[in-house]
């Protein structure tokens, strides 16, 4: 099943005749991705890559069937671009922008949160790699040719750590259902948590590699989810053992702002929980397969 994006995915790509927008556009269409348009304001009638350009979401969707998008926008514009596309009725977004104010952000959360559930647009980023399920659909700038199809999740807020994890599982002949990158801002889309609950859900997601850093209390929410829940085993490797307290590292949201948001602190936690701890990023494939060989 694999979850967000499968081979029936109808794609619309933001920001599709832009520079980078056009290049991960091409990527995806490569990999098999089902992309049937793109959007870019005044531009709308034209055609790019063989596909047909629309002014807005709304007109995208209705002329398409679309259900899906990426956003390559630029940050003053993206938080707009990520409202437009939950009310024309996209149900998942990915936003790929880095650098969106921390404010917008929190208006897009709000905005969200007006839907039902059952009618809220899911947004994964900003500031993240994308998302793919391996052999069926590709939403992201991630080097697709790493990912072996099979039954492993990934969630983490590292795209490269990401792609570390699946050239490691591959090269051990071990798959991935769908690997999903969440964004290293401070206010993304959804977290840890929220995309455990839907590996939870999916029959081909045996275990799930959760990929943190320090920052915030996600990871270890997470880790509470899947106790409680005593669900599909988690296997973590938490970044930034070494990194000084109140100093941004990389990512907008790694900060040690307070207790239990370093990187050994929210591994201490994880083992309570009962999470797999991978010592080092270069342990992760083979500590997976260690606790896949248990199943």
């Amino acid at each position: 099943m694999a979850i967000f994006i499968n081979e029936t995915t109808r794609i619309i790509v933001q920001g599709i005749t832009g520079k980078i927008g056009s290049f991960h556009a091409e990527d995806m269409l490569k990999y098999g991705s089902k992309v049937v348009g793109g959007v870019t304001p005044g531009k709308g009638g034209q055609t790019h890559l063989g596909l047909p350009v629309f002014n807005t979401v709304k007109e995208a969707v209705q002329a398409t069937g679309a259900d899906a998008s990426i956003v390559f926008v630029p940050p003053a514009f993206a938080a707009d671009s990520i409202m437009e596309a939950a009310d024309a009725g996209i149900r998942y977004c990915v936003s790929i922008t880095d650098g969106i104010p921390t404010q917008d952000m929190m208006t897009v959360k709000n905005f969200l949160r007006r839907f039902p559930i059952d009618q809220r647009m899911i947004l994964t980023g900003p500031n993240c790699a994308g998302t793919i399920s391996p052999g069926r659909s590709m939403l992201g700038i991630m080097p697709g040719h790493i990912y072996l199809p099979g039954h492993v999740g990934i969630v983490g807020r590292s795209g490269t750590l990401g792609y570390e994890a699946a050239d490691q599982l591959k090269r051990l002949g071990i798959g991935v259902s769908t690997s999903v990158g969440i964004g290293g801002d401070p206010i993304n889309g959804s977290s840890h948590r929220d995309v455990l609950e839907q590996f939870a859900q999916d029959p081909e997601t045996h275990v799930v590699l959760m990929i943190g850093e320090i920052g915030g209390p996600q990871e270890v929410e997470a880790g509470l989810f899947a106790k409680e829940n005593r669900g599909k085993p988690v296997v973590a490797y938490i970044a930034g053992l070494t990194a000084p307290e109140g100093r941004r590292m990389g990512h907008a949201g790694a900060i040690i702002s307070s207790a239990g948001e370093s990187a050994a602190e929210k591994v201490a936690m994880l083992k309570d929980l009962g999470v797999t701890i991978c010592p080092t990023p270069a342990a992760m494939g083979a500590t997976v397969a260690q606790v896949l060989a248990k199943l």
